[in-house]
């Protein structure tokens, strides 16, 4: 499946990257009882940092609101889902276990500070376009509602968006049925290249270990 990002969104983001990952034959199921572990313990871990810390003092988190903020958005009303989940965890909302997919990706997202969709493969039509939501462009997201894409960062396919790093719909979610997925990891612009291929190989390495099967993953600017 092929990737490109527009070139709206370059010039409106010096040195915007994507790590983009492409799974094939994997197996989806409950997490194993290490991921559930790691989760609930690095959720701990980031909630006794909070004691003296802001979310916004985390790089990654004020890198991505910056980035909502250079294309129109106001990051204290759209708050990018990494930012989502470090504001559950402050409150003390752990994340409860879904599958091993969402689990392991929530785990990435809490890691690095920065979103990261997965999504059903199999589920979407043709290339993917990374670009600018357009005026009047929605669609129902996994938060439940009908969300406004216009000015947000949106993956889109031939028919239609299906995800952005404020929240995911519900067109491609990955379940326990799904045999072949994409991630798409949005990378902080101010990463080197070297650290961002470091951290994509990483990435792609632990989910095989989970779920098996293969990946391919690059780098896209």
């Amino acid at each position: 499946m092929e990737i490109t990002i527009a070139t709206e969104v370059t010039n409106l983001i010096p040195h915007f990257k994507l790590g983009f990952i492409q799974y094939h034959d994997i197996c989806v199921s409950e997490s194993p009882q290490m991921v559930k572990g790691r989760l609930q313990l690095f959720q701990e871990s980031i909630f006794f940092e909070l004691d003296d810390k802001k979310v916004v003092d985390f790089s990654g988190i004020q890198e991505w609101r910056q980035i909502f903020k250079k294309t129109g958005k106001d990051p204290n009303r759209y708050r990018h889902s990494a930012e989502a989940l470090y504001r559950r965890v402050q409150n003390q909302k752990y994340l409860m276990p879904i599958h091993s997919a969402i689990d392991l990706n929530n785990f990435f997202s809490l890691q690095y500070q920065i979103p990261i969709g997965v999504y059903d493969s199999d589920k979407l039509a043709g290339p993917i376009s990374i670009r600018l939501g357009q005026e009047e462009e929605e669609y129902l997201g996994l938060n439940g509602r009908m969300n406004s894409l216009h000015r947000l960062i949106v993956s889109a396919d031939n028919e239609s968006a299906f995800g952005s790093p404020f929240v995911d719909s519900e067109k491609a979610a990955v379940t326990e049925a799904t045999k072949n997925a994409i991630q798409i990891i949005y990378l902080q612009p101010s990463l080197e290249i070297e650290k961002a291929e470091k951290m994509t190989a990483s990435l792609a390495s632990m989910f095989t270990q989970i779920h098996g099967g293969t990946a391919h993953w690059q780098i896209m600017e």
